[in-house]
């Protein structure tokens, strides 16, 4: 149940930032906020339980939690802009049903991920996250007056340290929980130097259900719903990542069907996400570093997890809690956590021959991509919007550019045998050399 908790402290707040922006974005209310936030937040325990159970249809069965993916952000705020509500809905369901009708095609793509692939991709995902971290260690926002304050600082390497120091020193049970009691301890020092404001738990109210159709019927148009498939073929990209992750630190290998399962079980949670006007759900990179971190590879603590989620989304007094958590304490646990994600990689690739120049090409340019797009994503701010949805995305340009550049340089046919025969070559020619 601890561990459970620990899960759910990962991922809250970037999932709650979601609602945030797009609320706000539309000028929602007050009452319309507070429904949008909890309702998300029961919806992610929805999606993450569909996700762990395996059925014959879903479920990926991994220790996954899932959220809302941030690059749906700015598409569905322009969809509700220009179109209102109801349509940025439909495109929604639209983009949920597609996902569960592609989910077997998209699931033969297992044969394009091979180690120099995957190795790749999960180097990006953590190394792509990290600057997200630092702009939380240094306030939440870089473009704020006090960002990279001293205080802000100070807790936030505070934070760290707790973590760091646990899992030098401590053992067992007390070592696994060091994300969760670095994040605990870093939030009471915080509230002690004056950070901490409890005013959101006092606003919000005891009980609150999810409804149906709460801000409106779905419309659908048809370039909206492309939108939004595009944006759900990106998460779906940046899922196969995921899964590949856990299942390296799990010694589990994902095979075809686990991954169909896997793209069925977010399809539904994205349709379900636009029949209560929430949002499309994916799987949360945050928490593989905590699957790393804390060395607990199985599910139980993921299914307390979305336990919480549930009772969280029907209680926002309770759920506000979690929201008191300054931003320079989740920035310190995110770059320990998203730095071993990263490093885990880079141990995938140790499997990698890198004296073939070819290997070192792909993951050198894919990496260097997914960090170039994640540090200037404006490179891209005179293409148009529904390019920009794919392309200011590190991990999805990344993954994309490892994907492709494999197929170039690795899986032509002449590949097979070109090594062989360099190697008949060499030896011809050693003794006309001597």
């Amino acid at each position: 149940m601890i561990l459970g908790f620990q899960h759910l402290l990962a991922m809250y707040s970037g999932d709650v930032l979601v609602p945030l922006l797009i609320g706000g974005a539309l000028h929602f209310t007050a009452a319309q906020m507070a429904y949008l936030i909890s309702a998300d937040i029961f919806m992610c325990g929805v999606a993450t339980l569909l996700q762990l159970k395996r059925t014959p249809l879903t479920g990926i069965a991994l220790p996954v939690v899932l959220g809302c993916a941030v690059q749906a952000v700015t598409p569905l705020s322009a969809i509700g802009k220009n179109y209102g509500v109801g349509t940025m809905y439909g495109a929604i369901i639209g983009a949920g049903i597609f996902v569960f009708l592609i989910a077997g095609w998209f699931s033969k793509i297992k044969k394009l991920f091979p180690p120099v692939v995957t190795g790749s991709l999960i180097t990006i995902i953590g190394f792509t996250l990290i600057p997200v971290g630092f702009e939380d260690l240094g306030g939440g926002s870089a473009t704020a007056k006090d960002f990279g304050d001293v205080k802000f600082l100070l807790i936030g390497f505070l934070t760290m340290a707790i973590i760091l120091g646990l899992n030098a020193f401590a053992k067992g049970f007390l070592k696994s929980l060091s994300i969760l009691l670095g994040i605990l301890l870093g939030t009471l020092i915080a509230g002690w130097m004056g950070m901490v404001s409890l005013s959101s738990v006092g606003q919000a109210s005891w009980l609150h259900l999810p409804q149906f159709f709460y801000f409106g019927t779905p419309k659908f148009e048809w370039s909206s719903i492309v939108t939004m498939i595009l944006v759900s073929l990106t998460t779906m990209v940046e899922s196969t990542g995921v899964f590949f992750a856990l299942g390296e630190f799990t010694g589990r290998k994902i095979e075809e069907d686990d991954l169909k399962r896997g793209y069925r079980a977010e399809g539904i949670a994205v349709i379900l996400g636009g029949l209560f006007n929430t949002f499309p759900y994916s799987t949360f990179s945050e928490n593989v570093g905590v699957v790393q971190l804390s060395g607990i590879k199985t599910r139980k603590p993921i299914y307390f997890s979305a336990l919480f989620l549930l009772i969280l989304g029907l209680l926002p007094k309770i759920g506000a809690l979690a929201t008191v958590i300054p931003d320079p304490v989740l920035g310190g646990a995110m770059i320990v956590m998203f730095g071993m994600v990263g490093v885990q990689g880079i141990r995938m690739l140790q499997q990698v021959d890198f004296k073939d120049n070819n290997n070192l090409l792909v993951s050198a340019i894919s990496i260097g991509l997914g960090l170039g797009v994640t540090v200037y994503p404006q490179i891209f701010q005179d293409l148009p919007q529904t390019v920009q949805i794919i392309m200011n995305n590190g991990v999805v340009i990344g993954s994309f550019s490892a994907v492709i550049l494999n197929v170039i340089f690795n899986m032509r046919p002449h590949r097979v045998t070109q090594p062989a025969q360099a190697q008949v070559n060499s030896d011809a020619q050693a003794p006309q050399d001597k």
